[in-house]
């Protein structure tokens, strides 16, 4: 199984980066990778769509809302991955109330590509969304 973790400061409280990533439904709010997400299953799951109209359908498998992270599963996307889980947290930064730090991480196994190949992939998707929260946060 293939890993891959990325973390960024952002200019915000952990609370005000909870309660904007926080949702598991939230990402067009600040991933413009995804412009279009709908809950389903009681919001357990959701299907997304990215600009050139590929459908991700995720589900949910943990959330903790005091600790501030969720951890989902792939079931339906065109990566070459199986066995995909990612979570999401917020961290506190010590001695700072006006930044977080946030760690997007995920493990999954290769499939029809090298472990090298969807480890970088990941690596992209997980800096360009942290990029573009940090952008969010910061207007």
């Amino acid at each position: 199984m293939a890993s891959t973790s990325i973390s960024r400061v952002v200019p915000a409280s952990p609370d005000k980066v909870w309660s904007l990533i926080g949702g598991f439904d939230t990402l067009p709010d600040w991933l413009p990778y995804i412009p279009e997400s709908t809950a389903l299953e009681g919001g357990r799951v959701r299907r997304l769509a990215n600009p050139d109209g590929d459908v991700i359908v995720e589900r949910l498998v943990e959330f903790n809302e005091a600790e501030r992270h969720y951890s989902y599963a792939i079931l339906e996307a065109p990566f070459p991955v199986n066995g995909y889980v990612s979570t999401l947290r917020v961290h506190a930064v010590p001695g700072r109330d006006d930044v977080a730090e946030v760690q997007w991480s995920g493990r999954f196994n290769p499939d029809g590509a090298t472990e090298d190949e969807v480890v970088d992939l990941f690596a992209g998707i997980y800096a360009d969304g942290l990029d573009a929260l940090h952008k969010t946060l910061a207007a």
